[in-house]
């Protein structure tokens, strides 16, 4: 036997071994079970010694049920900002089909990936959300996720409609700590005379709510999606704190461009305005009148003729308080080379370059589509078809008692830019204020003490400094993320405006050839081409001034209408007078 095993291999002889000690294994068990033997008690052959028992993997294991109540929580509120033309909205409702997601539902699922919240399952949720693992979270990214508030005490500051953007909206949720769980007191007399021949238990390391606390910017911001993104958390809210009723002021800010759209160049692109003492050019916006129609916005008035009525709430007071309404210059941007020439400038406006503005606008509340109504109407000033007396005339409600039919502002230029949250006792009507509020909220910003990335305070392999960021600049960091976005962007913009350059100087019809034709002043057929806020002027036709149009039902009639239908009692409904939407 000995002279065999030297000639055979080394696999061999492992095999051999192998085979052996499952044998004895299968002989020390209480019962072995029968078994058949195929070697006879012969010397197994090499052939035979080669065949290894197949490696079997393990079954994967499910994954641990994550277990909530073995942590801390604390109430925060959080700041973020996203762009909003791929999402329907801020708000999200479930069991309401919609062909984009909602930014909510985007929040939703990312604190639930990261396991800062764990809300009550309602009646409806039979899988506990504890159990929740990679396939759950798919599910909900391919199909959409139901959403559940429930038992995070969470409240929202702004409801931007479908295409809006917002750069600081507000949030209050509560959320998991890294605070440890106070320990349990031995409260009897019984247990405490046990414990005092024992060793004095350690004290609780104290806890920095800062330094020690979870990066909550970073953890959100790895699964959300490039265009939302946290970059400030306050850590003490007041202890009543809702984003929506603590909320005082909100800011708003709507971008547009001057020339709003492409001019036509010469004769053909001049039309009479019934308000300038000179032709305007088609395209282009008469700031100074929109400055002045701006001035009637500020103070307390009633806004019906500036909203879209919202028959669900039974509203009945649509006074609301405008502390700021100003057309502001934002800094130099690049434009197309072509706008600078003089042919297609403005004669009302004079050789004007080409510049990006912002209708800024700061109100205590706001009523539903308010802002993109008034802008609508101040991009009608600004074309000279309506005079800057429209908006004081429209504010008259005594007057003009009801909305004439006019459309609002597209959505894409308009950003939520600012929520403002002022000491309580701060806090006035807004028949008595008169003015703004400043933020008391203390914010942690990204990269700030409180904000940092903790990886980035460790040491690389290679022993020296992390190479990764703060969580605000270099890799990782929130300017990165944003950049990507922009650069993307900023490089669609330059080719469009290289293009638009390259085509109007090729061919016969040059700009200088336009300009030396002459013609007769006017449009072709109808009247110029309005703006609305979107990339191109819209064909109207023969201009019908607003206060000459069909007019909307009165406000009494359109709510008496929802209540019947819906068989309300009159006498019953609380209307909901500080609703904020846009």
């Amino acid at each position: 036997m000995a002279g065999g095993y030297e000639r055979w291999t080394h696999e061999q002889l492992v095999a051999r071994i192998q085979e052996l000690e499952l044998e004895l294994e299968l002989e020390l068990q209480p019962h072995p079970p029968e078994r058949v033997s195929t070697t006879n008690n012969a010397e197994p052959s090499p052939a035979d010694a080669q065949r290894q028992t197949p490696y079997r993997k393990p079954p994967r294991q499910p994954p641990k049920a994550f277990d909530a109540s073995k942590y801390s929580t604390r109430l925060i509120a959080l700041k973020f900002a996203y762009l909003g033309q791929k999402y329907n909205g801020f708000e999200h409702h479930n069991n309401n089909t919609t062909p984009l997601p909602t930014i909510e539902e985007e929040l939703w699922k990312a604190l639930m990936k990261t396991r800062l919240i764990n809300p009550t399952p309602s009646a409806r949720d039979t899988p506990r959300y504890n159990g929740t693992d990679r396939k759950t979270f798919a599910a909900w990214d391919q199909n959409g996720a139901a959403v559940n508030w429930e038992g995070c005490e969470y409240s929202k500051c702004g409801r931007t409609d479908r295409g809006v953007s917002a750069f600081g909206q507000v949030i209050g949720i509560r959320v998991r700590s890294n605070r440890s769980l106070p320990r349990p007191s031995a409260s009897l007399s019984v247990a405490a005379e046990d414990l005092a021949g024992e060793a004095t238990a350690e004290p609780a390391k104290p806890f920095d709510e800062l330094e020690d606390e979870l990066p909550y910017i970073q953890l959100l911001n790895r699964v959300l999606p490039p265009d939302i993104r946290i970059y400030a958390w306050c850590p003490n809210p007041p202890p009543d704190f809702s984003a929506r009723f603590s909320c005082k002021e909100r800011r708003y800010k709507y971008f547009f461009t001057n020339p709003c759209f492409g001019p036509v160049p010469g004769s053909p692109g001049l039309y009479t305005s019934p308000t300038a003492r000179a032709p305007m050019r088609e395209g282009w916006l008469d700031i100074d009148a929109m400055q002045q129609a701006c001035k009637s916005l500020t103070g307390l008035h009633d806004f019906r003729n500036f909203c879209k009525i919202d028959a669900s709430k039974q509203l009945t007071n649509f006074q609301r308080r405008i502390f700021h309404a100003s057309v502001e210059e934002i800094s130099p941007l690049s434009f197309p080379a072509y706008l600078s020439h003089p042919a297609v400038q403005s004669p009302s406006t004079g050789a004007e370059q080409p510049k990006m503005y912002a209708f800024v606008l700061h109100g205590s509340a706001f009523l539903w589509h308010q802002v993109r109504s008034i802008v609508a109407i101040l991009f009608l000033v600004g074309q000279g078809l309506e005079a800057p007396s429209l908006i004081p005339a429209l504010l008259d409600t005594s007057t003009n008692p009801t909305r004439p039919k006019y459309e609002m502002a597209s959505d894409a230029p308009l950003v939520l830019w600012d929520c403002i949250f002022p000491h309580a006792v701060e806090v006035q009507s807004s028949k008595e204020r008169e003015r703004g509020y400043e933020d008391r909220l203390e914010w942690v910003y990204v990269g700030d003490e409180g904000g940092i990335e903790p990886k980035s305070l460790g040491k690389a392999k290679s022993g020296g400094p992390s190479s990764i960021g703060r969580g605000k600049w270099g890799r990782g960091g929130v300017v990165d993320d944003v950049w990507e976005v922009w650069r993307g962007n900023k490089m669609d913009e330059t080719l469009s405006a290289l293009l638009l350059d390259t085509i109007s100087e090729r061919g016969k019809s040059t700009l200088g050839v336009e300009q030396s034709s002459t013609g007769e002043v006017g449009i072709a057929k109808g009247g110029p081409r309005v703006f609305d806020g979107g990339n191109l002027g819209r064909a109207k036709g023969n201009y019908t001034p607003i206060l000459q149009r069909e007019r909307q039902d009165p406000v009494e009639v359109v709510n008496e209408r929802y209540a019947k239908r819906k068989g309300l009692d009159p006498k019953k409904i609380v209307p909901k007078e500080d609703e904020a939407d846009e």
